[in-house]
């Protein structure tokens, strides 16, 4: 242990099977093993791709506000996000949610925010807002 902080806003952690945790270079097509922790900052909604749907196959996803508020819109997987089938919730700083594995996604911002999020990022995927 070298005791150097990093800095999540531009680097992960990744939590090993194992029972370590590396500091990785922030990617968004990881398919290595472990859960990822990481920090955004977000000025805009371009900066949480509020145009596109995420979903991650591998886990659940814990995000977190940090600082801000942000709106999380959820759909279930079949439907194509028409917005009578979507669910969103609002998380001001200090709140967290679970976002079910196989559960489409996507964050619109209220405010500048800090957003954190745990997950497996293996098999992620981004679709384009219909």
């Amino acid at each position: 242990m070298d005791g150097t902080p990093v800095d999540l806003f531009t680097a992960v952690l990744r939590l090993r099977p194992e029972g370590t945790i590396t500091v990785e270079e922030r990617r968004m097509d990881a398919d290595d093993e472990g859960w990822t922790v990481a920090v955004t900052h977000a000025e805009t909604d371009q900066d949480v791709h509020s145009d596109h749907w995420e979903i991650h196959p591998g886990s659940d996803e814990g995000v977190c506000v940090l600082v801000g508020q942000a709106r999380l819109y959820l759909r279930s997987p079949e439907t194509h996000g028409a917005p009578e089938t979507q669910r969103a919730v609002t998380l001001a700083a200090g709140t967290g949610f679970v976002v079910p594995r196989n559960c489409w996604h996507r964050f619109e911002l209220d405010a500048p925010s800090d957003l954190m999020s745990i997950a497996l990022r293996a098999g992620s995927r981004l679709e384009k807002r219909v």
